[in-house]
């Protein structure tokens, strides 16, 4: 479960003081699908990395799995961001010289699981995102980007993280491309009982999530 409490993140400029996010709060329960949509400049990319613990809050509260992430020290965030949460990009973000397995077993040797385990879980993953048999050995190049995606999703979940943020993750993508990574990321969200939380400009795609918040300057407009 993710609980978000009267978050803000505060930047100076010009002598003044602007609240890229200002005292958000908002809830998504456990193996939940929900989409963040809002304006440029509306502080959708600055609430995901705070969520994502790559940057720090001015102040409020982000609990995670009972944890609350804004107190952590520098050594626990990188653990945490390693082992609980999984990272969709825009732009996939893949090693480009390793193959669609070895992306996916990447943040499983940054967490010292064993070999033998990083392998089958890897394996099943891609298996479960429609990249298997041949393909699973494919570098990204040799693939479309439908498939990097999905490659890219695989990776995230990697490390059984409770919590997974998509920035944009069908951008890139045509229309039913865009739709079948929708669906994927739908159906993970129940499958692996991850929380899923998605920033998009899509409105059709945003429609169809669980839950859905639009910020505007800041602010939370609806829950």
């Amino acid at each position: 479960m993710l609980e978000v409490t009267n978050l803000t993140k505060t930047f100076r400029s010009g002598g003044g003081t602007i609240a890229a996010v200002d005292a958000v709060s908002f809830r998504v329960d456990e193996g939940q699908f929900a989409s963040i949509i809002g304006r440029s400049g509306s502080g959708k990319s600055t609430l995901l990395a705070l969520l994502g613990a790559l940057d720090t809050a001015s102040d409020g509260h982000i609990m995670i799995d009972g944890k609350d992430i804004t107190t952590m020290h520098d050594h626990e965030l990188i653990d945490y961001r390693c082992k609980r949460i999984g990272f969709v990009f825009q732009n996939y973000n893949l090693v480009p010289n390793l193959t669609a397995l070895e992306n996916v077993l990447l943040p499983m040797e940054f967490a010292k699981l064993k070999r033998s385990e990083r392998l089958a879980r890897a394996r099943k993953l891609l298996d479960q995102v429609g990249i298997s048999g041949d393909k699973q050995q494919r570098k990204p190049g040799k693939m479309s980007g439908g498939e990097q995606q999905r490659v890219s999703i695989a990776r995230a979940l990697a490390n059984e993280p409770k919590l997974v943020l998509a920035d944009e993750p069908t951008g890139n993508l045509d229309s039913e491309n865009g739709k079948m990574i929708f669906d994927l990321l739908h159906g993970l969200a129940r499958s692996e009982n991850t929380t899923i939380i998605v920033v998009t400009h899509d409105l059709e795609i945003a429609g169809r999530t669980d839950k859905t918040f639009k910020l505007l300057d800041g602010k939370l407009q609806n829950k």
